[in-house]
């Protein structure tokens, strides 16, 4: 009792309160200083399972996984041209656990073609990494007479309005390029937008379209296999998988720019450490054996760097997707 007493004195009090006070202003401390990551990371990835961006994700998220010690959870918000998905990323809560693993279609051609979006393209993510670059192919069925670009341009010539190409998604890398490619050639063609790549290539192998621009990584097993037939690609020099197919330049359709990129982004906001930590880790992860030589086989060329460097690529790339958008009449309502 006399402890008591004791304690409930102005000066037990004054002491409790000051013992309280020290433990609240710790606490916070204590949250924070907990090292990132302490739970799972989502990666939330723009396109359905199975396309060029899930492959490539799925590949990094493995990696970094095994890195950073915790599990990274690949996350696939289709539709929309990607932009349902960077749409959750660009509305979660900024402390690296909802990153995204998205690519040039969603990132920058996207916010071109739809007037009307939840979020801001450039001020709703930090970015992080650019990954990599990758070139597409011109796939058609190998069941059609088409051998060549020449043979297209001449087919959509006598049907014209008639053939019709597939994408993975309207506003995406490949349905720039088929529309950058009909207006260099100038003919006509119909889209046919699919919510990514393994449904698209499902369509053109079973021939329910034409043609369409892939990405190499997704299309060219599908050429190995002969379930397609790939009649250019849209790289510089022609890959060394498939040397007799030329590309667009050698096939007399000069000027076109295709391709697409693989990008990290955080949620706008993500702490400066954090944003830094995820780039350490992920350049690290783009020199490893396994994930240089898994890149290199789907045709891709690493990049990596720093945030400030993907930031400079990504604004130059959303200006000069503007200006294709433009040219080549894409919209969305």
């Amino acid at each position: 009792m006399k402890i008591i007493e004791s304690m409930l004195t102005k000066t037990g009090i004054a002491k409790i309160c000051q013992w309280a006070s020290l433990v609240m202003i710790c606490m916070p401390l204590t949250i924070y200083a907990q090292p990132y990551p302490s739970k799972p990371i989502k990666m939330i990835v723009p396109y359905a399972a199975g396309g060029s961006t899930d492959l490539t994700a799925r590949l990094i998220a493995k990696s970094l996984s095994s890195s950073l010690g915790q599990s990274v959870l690949v996350d696939n918000r289709a539709g929309a041209g990607g932009t349902i998905g960077q749409d959750v990323v660009a509305k979660a809560a900024p402390d690296g656990y909802t990153i995204l693993f998205s690519a040039a279609g969603p990132l920058v051609v996207s916010p071109n073609t739809y007037s009307k979006l939840s979020y801001d393209p450039i001020k709703s993510f930090d970015p992080v990494v650019l990954i990599a670059t990758q070139p597409l192919l011109l796939v058609v069925n190998p069941e059609t007479k088409i051998y060549s670009v020449a043979d297209l341009i001449r087919e959509a010539k006598e049907k014209r309005g008639k053939l019709n190409y597939g994408s993975f998604g309207n506003g995406s890398a490949a349905h720039l390029a088929a529309e950058s490619f009909k207006f260099a050639t100038k003919i006509d063609m119909v889209h046919v937008p699919y919510k990514g790549s393994s449904p698209a290539l499902t369509s053109l192998v079973g021939g329910d379209i034409d043609l369409m621009f892939d990405v190499f990584s997704t299309a060219a097993p599908f050429v190995k296999a002969d379930k397609l037939r790939a009649i250019a690609i849209t790289s510089k020099e022609r890959s060394p998988q498939f040397p007799d197919v030329p590309t667009m330049e050698q096939t007399g359709v000069v000027g076109m720019e295709a391709g697409t990129w693989f990008g990290v982004l955080v949620p706008a906001g993500t702490p400066k450490s954090i944003v830094e930590a995820l780039n350490k880790t992920l350049n690290t992860i783009l020199m490893e054996k396994e994930v240089k030589e898994a890149l290199l086989s789907q045709g891709a060329t690493i990049r990596g760097g720093t945030p400030e460097q993907f930031n400079e690529f990504f604004l130059s790339e959303y200006k000069k997707a503007a200006r294709l958008v433009k040219v080549a009449g894409i919209s969305e309502n």
